[in-house]
């Protein structure tokens, strides 16, 4: 039950791209929507007299009657279906359409939803569910319509950005050039200047005004743009933001060049402003006008346009020069053979930049390649440097940067030893995507396992302790600002302004945007959070310390899982992170483990490769180096000492007479997690946690908030090592949940007896999934003999709380609309009286009644 199940009414089709859809509409093939929809046809067929009965009526749907597509049409509209593309790595690889008949056999996929589907069109292939109760259409088309899928959960930042050919289109549209044809003009309004566009008479590129009224009676006034951003804005909401429209009402909204990341932004503003529907307009107009003009435009390429730049051969003697020198002066014993391959390497990539420099400076704005790289479309600065510019170094087999660089480029072409060095990485890159596939895989369940009964199970769990959040840095690098980190978070106390003492977000209320930019304007560093790491709600979290539901940007609703969206905001970019260890030339104690082992190795709280050392007080430095050892001495203020040898080739991280606090690193590396636990006790491990996983993913360019990872790590310390059980009823050595542990805690100190004593404990997210209190859960996870066996001798009992051990028997889950207090909601006004018999009949009678009006509404 747990692993699939068999499903009637679906079907699986290639899919194609459907440029005429709407954003809410997929096309089926009209063969497979006949299968698919059968029994409504035939219903239908009986009810509109074109059958005498259901076996007639299923006679001419297999003779394929033509009356019987009339009825199909009917029968389809307005009855969403579910598609669904493998592998479902997110909760957005399921939406649904209104389905639409299309001719041939392939089903037609709307191009803006492909990102969410991480579908292409080489062949991919999609299922198609029906949803067949009223129940299940409604949810369908009110919680998975596409419309309503509009950012992603992960980021909260929208994952329906044009791609490719429309952000081409997008952005040749909106480039302004010089001295084009018809530059100058003026127009009485916009049909005019379409017209002189239709007809020749002024280019794209052209600058020209164009007068813009905002009413019939307004004289309006004289807007200069090019006629490219005129025809761009036109159904674009003109409020987003960009102008300030209480001192400009008439210049175009959007009067710049649109590449990538301008389109996303556009997008998130229209969403934040206009919500789903009108976001969806847009989108449909953006992707239409992209298609269109990137034909127009003939964007293409040719190897005319790799230019390879004049000074390249220069720059490339200098380096042989400079590396000629180092050669000589190891050969004559003046450096060792260590610093000349680190001087190689650094000489060899200074050239690189400089012929990449020399490459992107001598590129014209209007080269195809450029255009195509600069908007976002495809290709990266990198690519083009390949292309044009030189390859650069090379790493081989185990990840050592080879001395040899590759001096051409692809339009040059490669020499013989050229093209074997290249080899190498070629290969080692499709190794690689192969085994991260299946370890992001492996990673993504079990984070589901851990977290999967995390659901928002009430409005306010009334705790009083926060989270004190400021940005992540590493040195003076801001792994993530604070903006990202408190956007969308409940504040526990008032945040005040430093300068006019005035409150900025009183406590209890929502950081919003502009709130959350005003912060960060004014210099404060530190707010104080509601956070999932606080909050008091057993068996789930409150909505209060939850903050924004991500995917809609309205604060999470009570039944949300927000366990499992967490798991999955993680694990589904982690085929995006690089599989590989960093090698530093062979350093001995900097093989620092990084992407995704790193996130792995954190999320299981192992002991990390390459182990800092970690100061165990606080207090002053002093470094003593004799002949045989180095040592870093710290000193408290009592003045008593503690001494760390420090091994052969580790760097350290501190210098004489800094002033250390417990648990900072003395030397270079990843610390044991356990250790921080034992020094700085819990909110310092879940904040190193934080911080490491942030750190990987976005040193990869992926942004994920912090509250998805915050919900793994509660479920990671929300257990307790009993170490003298008192007078309670607690074995000693054994793991209780935070909560049973303080109820019985308090039990005792009631009755007068002696409390428990425990330390936090800190597992892995494998352990954590099989120390859970669900047995069924736990042995559909690993190790199913071991925990069942014990589950009998212990007596066990599963209250089934989780959304697992409910799908394993097959209940509704109890999420969403599964939850209880959506289902005691009564639709008679009467009060029903539990012992009155007859108030309950006739209200089962109500509720019968108005879902079979629904029904008939429906089939209307």
């Amino acid at each position: 039950n747990l692993l699939g199940k068999r499903v009637d009414y679906s079907g699986r089709s290639v899919i194609v791209v459907g440029p005429e859809l709407k954003f809410y509409q997929c096309g089926l093939p009209k063969k497979m929507a006949l299968e698919l929809f059968k029994p409504f046809v035939m219903k239908k067929l009986v009810e509109d007299n074109h059958a005498h009965n259901i076996k007639s009526a299923k006679r001419m749907v297999e003779k394929v009657k033509p009356e019987v597509w009339d009825v199909l049409e009917e029968v389809i509209s307005e009855h969403p279906v579910l598609l669904n593309r493998a592998p479902t790595l997110h909760r957005l690889g399921i939406q649904a359409f209104e389905p639409v008949l299309v001719e041939g056999k392939a089903i037609n996929l709307h191009p803006l939803v492909c990102t969410a589907y991480n579908a292409d069109f080489d062949g991919d292939q999609m299922a198609v569910h029906v949803p067949l109760s009223v129940e299940a259409q409604a949810e369908a088309r009110f919680l998975m319509l596409a419309t309503n899928n509009i950012l992603a959960p992960k980021d909260g930042q929208p994952i329906t950005t044009p791609t490719q050919d429309m952000v081409l289109g997008a952005y040749y549209l909106t480039i302004g050039l010089e001295n084009i044809k018809g530059e100058g003009m003026i127009f009485r309004d916009y049909e005019e200047m379409l017209m002189a566009y239709n007809n020749g008479i002024v280019g794209l590129h052209a600058k020209v005004k164009v007068r813009k009224k905002l009413s019939e009676e307004d004289r309006g006034k004289l807007i200069e743009s090019t006629v490219g951003r005129f025809i761009f804005n036109e159904h674009i909401p003109q409020d987003l933001g960009f102008v300030d429209r209480t001192k400009d009402p008439y210049s175009l909204e959007v009067d710049f060049l649109c590449d990538k990341s301008a389109l996303g932004k556009i997008i998130d503003r229209c969403f934040r402003k206009h919500r789903n529907t009108l976001t969806s307009i847009m989108l449909d107009h953006i992707k239409q006008i992209g298609f269109k003009y990137a034909t127009r435009g003939a964007v293409t390429i040719a190897v005319g346009d790799m230019e390879v730049p004049k000074e390249k051969s220069e720059l490339i003697s200098h380096a042989e020069e400079r590396v000629d020198k180092y050669e000589k002066a190891f050969r004559r014993g003046l450096i060792s053979d260590e610093e000349r391959y680190g001087k190689v390497i650094e000489t060899w990539n200074e050239i690189t930049e400089e012929v990449t420099g020399a490459l992107m400076k001598g590129l014209d704005p209007m080269n195809n390649m450029f255009i195509m790289a600069q908007s976002g479309a495809r290709g990266s600065k990198n690519q083009i440097r390949q292309l044009g510019g030189m390859r650069g170094l090379m790493a081989n087999a185990t990840g050592r940067t080879l001395e040899i660089p590759i001096k051409a480029n692809f339009r040059e072409g490669l020499t013989v030893l050229e093209y074997f060095i290249s080899t190498h990485g070629a290969r080692k890159g499709l190794a690689d995507t192969a085994l991260r596939t299946a370890d992001s895989g492996y990673l993504t369940r079990r984070l589901v396992d851990v977290s999967q009964d995390v659901i928002i199970r009430e409005e306010d769990c009334g705790t009083t302790k926060g989270s004190l959040v400021g940005a992540f840095k590493d040195g003076n690098e801001i792994i993530e600002d604070l903006y990202d980190r408190i956007v969308g978070r409940y504040v526990l106390e008032d945040v005040v302004n430093p300068e006019t003492g005035e409150v900025i977000v009183p406590s209890g209320q929502m950081v919003l945007e502009d709130m959350a930019e005003e912060i960060q304007r004014l210099g404060i560093e530190k707010v104080n959070i509601r956070s999932t790491l606080c909050c008091n709600t057993e068996h789930g979290i409150c909505a209060k310390c939850y903050g924004r539901n991500l995917a809609t940007g309205e604060p999470v609703k009570v039944g949300e899982a927000v366990g499992i969206i967490a798991a999955q905001s993680i694990g589904e970019p982690g085929t995006q992170l690089t599989m590989r260890t960093f090698h530093t030339g062979g350093v001995a104690g900097a093989d620092i483990t990084q992407g995704l082992p790193r996130v792995e190795e954190l999320f299981e709280a192992r002991k990390p490769k390459g182990l800092a050392i970690v100061s165990e007080t606080g207090g002053t430095v002093e470094i003593v180096n004799t002949k045989k050892k180095r040592e870093v001495i710290v000193r408290d203020e009592n003045g008593e000492e503690t001494s760390y040898t420090i091994p052969y080739g580790s760097r350290l991280k501190v210098k004489d007479g800094d002033i250390l606090e417990s648990g900072d690193e003395i030397t270079d590396g990843s610390v044991n997690p356990h250790d921080i636990l034992r020094i700085k006790g819990i909110d310092g491990v879940q904040n190193y946690i934080l911080k490491e996983v942030q750190r990987v993913y976005r040193l990869q360019g992926v942004d994920i908030n912090d509250k998805h990872i915050e919900v793994i790590v509660r479920q990671m310390l929300n257990k307790v090592k009993i170490e003298d059980a008192g007078d309670t009823n607690l074995l000693p050595g054994s793991l209780v949940s935070t909560f049973a542990y303080e109820e019985e805690n308090n039990r005792i100190v009631a009755e007068g007896g002696e409390k428990a004593k425990g330390q936090p404990a800190l597992l892995g997210i494998t352990k954590a999934s099989l120390a859970t209190e669900s047995f069924l859960s736990a042995a559909s996870f690993q190790e199913t003999t071991r925990v069942l066996t014990e589950a009998t001798i212990k007596g066990k009992e599963d209250h089934l709380i989780g959304l697992k051990e409910n799908v394993i028997i097959g209940k509704l889950i109890p999420a969403g609309t599964g939850m209880k207090r959506y289902k005691s909601i009564t639709l008679d006004t009467e009060k029903v009286d539990d012992k009155d018999d007859e108030i309950e009949e006739e209200t089962d009678e109500i509720i019968e009644n108005v879902i079979f009006d629904k029904v008939v509404q429906i089939q209307k």
